[in-house]
């Protein structure tokens, strides 16, 4: 196969020191300090190995959870991984739930997005990069890959744990939590969990050909219950910590089955997309 298989993996709340401590303890080769055109990424990448496939690991908010959504360098973070020679990304991140049917400690494989976030820098072709030119429009359905997905779901079956196929995430702004009616809204509108970390993480993932998957934890149901306890940021970290071990379980066993597979039509397909997606003449 021409491309080598790596997998970035991008911690988000309350995984990041976590994953950094599990390979510490096993197969960490290095630690790179890097900045690219876009900055400096939110934490140092930890290149190591799981079953003797090639992984990156980036913490999102930087270790011990100092960085806010925000302020999250989502441009840098991105480009670090493709820099690295990234060809996947397999994402965690904690959500509030919108639905009934998604509890407190459920994973979820979320396939679409709704972006209501405001002070973000969403796309890499802005020109202030020679490596991303002109004007590119990029489809976003599928937004995340779909057998990068599916290998997620394998690996929570696997293991024997339950995994909710399918879902759209509203991205919020944050820091601050929704809204009664902003949550309500949301629920409305079709969603089923609610997060302050997909985009534009997921849109920059796609710009730069990698194939890009999230794996969700339900920790709470925002705001929109009547009848229960709104959402708070200690009681979300209690419930994440509660499935971190989880989580990473399922993200090892997934860099096992993408390690075992040919990729190569599905990286050749994604360079077509980005491509297709370029109008300018330049």
């Amino acid at each position: 196969m021409t491309n080598k298989i790596k997998v970035g993996i991008i911690g988000g709340s309350g995984l990041g020191n976590f994953m950094e401590e599990t390979l510490d303890r096993s197969s960490v080769s290095h630690r790179e300090d890097v900045e690219n055109a876009f900055g400096r990424p939110t934490s140092n990448l930890y290149h190591g190995k799981i079953n003797g496939t090639d992984v990156v690991l980036l913490s999102r908010h930087g270790k011990g959870h100092t960085i806010s959504p925000t302020a999250v360098n989502y441009r840098a973070n991105i480009e670090a991984l493709r820099l690295a020679g990234c060809t996947h990304i397999l994402a965690s991140t904690a959500c509030g739930s919108l639905t009934e049917s998604i509890g407190r400690g459920q994973l979820v494989i979320p396939d679409s997005f709704l972006d209501r976030t405001n002070s973000r820098k969403g796309t890499f072709y802005d020109g202030t990069s020679d490596k991303y030119k002109g004007v590119c429009h990029m489809p976003m359905e599928p937004a995340f890959d779909p057998r990068t997905s599916e290998v997620l779901l394998q690996a929570a079956k696997k293991l024997g744990h339950n995994m909710q196929k399918g879902g759209t995430i509203v991205t919020i702004e944050g820091p601050r939590f929704s809204s009664k009616g902003e949550s309500k809204a949301f629920r409305l509108w079709g969603g089923h969990l609610v997060n302050m970390t997909t985009c534009p993480e997921v849109c920059l993932a796609k710009e730069a050909g990698i194939l890009y998957a999230a794996l969700a934890v339900s920790t709470d149901y925002d705001c929109w219950r009547d009848n229960d306890d709104n959402v708070n940021a200690a009681d979300v970290i209690v419930v994440f910590k509660q499935n971190v071990a989880k989580v990473w379980e399922v993200l090892r066993e997934a860099v096992k089955i993408i390690g075992s597979e040919d990729w190569e039509q599905d990286i050749s397909k994604m360079k077509a997309v980005i491509q297709n997606s370029k109008v300018s003449s330049s």
